[in-house]
């Protein structure tokens, strides 16, 4: 009761966390092989740095940011590589791969030297969080240092932290929190220092209550200028968007981004990585993995190396109880089905879902029913523009706001139809930009 939430559509799916949020965080073992992708990242693919035969020690930068929007990929190990070879990633993008065989004896002493940030300037923080390779792990995957770049003249009024993990199943930012406050405050502090935000607020849907209280304990003791805020549990707060309005009662307009409204949103699994970047110069080359779905033996949150592969993953959870009929990289609601057991996890991946045959429906004609629209969270009319893409009219579509939307999945899941409305929309986003 009276908890902050948005106020168009949203949905309530089953959670399904009960899975995999009682176990501690484990650390995933050094698999006998790395495939780690070059495309991680939103923007450009980075350019290969090595060729095979070369020795890579754990944290080398062994991928070279290709743009402004880009970021550089690190060796998670010490290792041989093997081979450079063209991978298809989960989100079936296809790109070049380093192929990496670790060393039997690694090297467990480094990143153990703690730094003051506070006397490093937001110049020099900036600059670290650009060379360890940090982006976004709610799942856009954007370039911190680009983010969190503030053009002179504009200023942040609300750093918002998205501790929100409204995706059913997954639970790595969860466990994160319990066991790892301080760390993410920490983070958080380092944001402020090159932000300098008037307000810092974690958002937390209320599911979670004993994070709420971990991190208000935390808070309490360090003294930080933090608000922690319990959301009330609604799908999809955890977008920027919907987590703004929630937090800040502020509205992005269409086509525009949460600095347009004195805003930077980051991610609790992103402080953390930032934490390990500016306070102990970790690079980002290993992220918590969600390894869950009810065909899983054991669901479980792992540490795991980036370029692990899902066959490793899925046989350190105990592999299949059923034969899945759907394999998941992310969350249910925005994931990406994929089929291949030997793609390789990236810095983007928060969860791997091994689910089963769910009961098929028949699809029918769209029944002008209103569902779809009540759902959308950002105002659209899924119907409509489901109408002028299936009949090939793109660019009136793009005209009726099709770039707003953010393919959360709001409005298939509540089809009585069936219509595979996301799908389209994807579709018709490319067709229109060709137009």
């Amino acid at each position: 009761m009276g908890l902050a939430t948005f106020r168009k559509g949203g949905v309530h799916p089953s959670d399904m966390k009960y899975l995999s949020n009682k176990q501690p965080i484990e650390r995933f073992p050094i698999p006998e092989e790395l495939v780690i992708s070059m495309s991680q990242h939103l923007g450009a693919p980075a350019t290969v740095l090595k060729a095979p035969g070369d020795h890579v020690s754990r944290g080398e930068r062994i991928g070279q940011a290709s743009g402004f929007i880009s970021a550089d990929v690190h060796s998670p190990v010490d290792g041989t590589v093997t081979e450079i070879r063209k991978v298809t990633m989960a989100n079936s993008v296809c790109c070049d791969a380093v192929v990496i065989k670790p060393d039997e004896v690694q090297n467990d002493k480094l990143y153990t030297k703690k730094i003051d940030y506070n006397s490093l300037s937001s110049e020099q923080i900036l600059a670290e969080i650009k060379d360890k390779g940090i982006v976004g792990l709610g799942g856009a995957t954007f370039p911190a240092h680009v983010k969190m770049t503030i053009s002179p003249g504009r200023r942040v009024d609300n750093l918002v932290i998205n501790g929100v993990e409204c995706e059913p199943y997954l639970t790595a930012d969860h466990r994160l929190m319990l066991e790892h406050p301080m760390e993410i405050l920490e983070g958080i502090m380092v944001c402020r220092k090159v932000l300098d935000p008037a307000n810092t607020i974690i958002g937390i849907e209320a599911n979670k209550g004993d994070a709420i209280e971990t991190l208000r304990a935390a808070i309490e003791k360090r003294g930080y200028p933090i608000k922690v805020m319990p959301l009330k549990m609604k799908y999809p707060q955890g977008d920027e968007k919907q987590l703004l309005k929630a937090t800040t009662n502020r509205e992005i307009p269409s086509g525009k981004l949460p600095l347009d409204v004195g805003a930077v949103v980051v991610n609790v699994g992103t402080t953390y990585a930032i934490f390990n970047a500016v306070v102990y110069g970790k690079p980002l080359f290993e992220r918590v993995v969600t390894i869950t779905g009810e065909c899983i033996a054991k669901p479980c949150n792992v540490i795991a190396p980036i370029g692990t592969k899902v066959s490793d993953l899925v046989a350190y959870a105990g592999g299949f109880t059923t034969e899945p009929d759907k394999l998941v990289s992310g969350g249910p609601m925005m994931g990406f089905s994929f089929f291949d057991m030997d793609t390789p996890i990236a810095k983007g991946t928060s969860g791997i879902l091994a689910i089963p045959d769910k009961k098929s429906y028949r699809q029918t004609a769209c029944l002008s029913c209103g569902s779809c629209v009540a759902a959308c969270p950002l105002g659209l009319q899924p119907t409509r523009l489901y109408a002028l893409i299936t009949n090939g009219r793109y660019e009136e579509a793009m005209k009726n706001n099709l770039m707003d939307c953010k393919e959360c999945g709001c409005c298939s899941f509540s089809c009585p139809a069936h219509l595979d409305l996301v799908h389209a929309f994807k579709t018709g986003k490319k067709m229109g930009r060709k137009k």
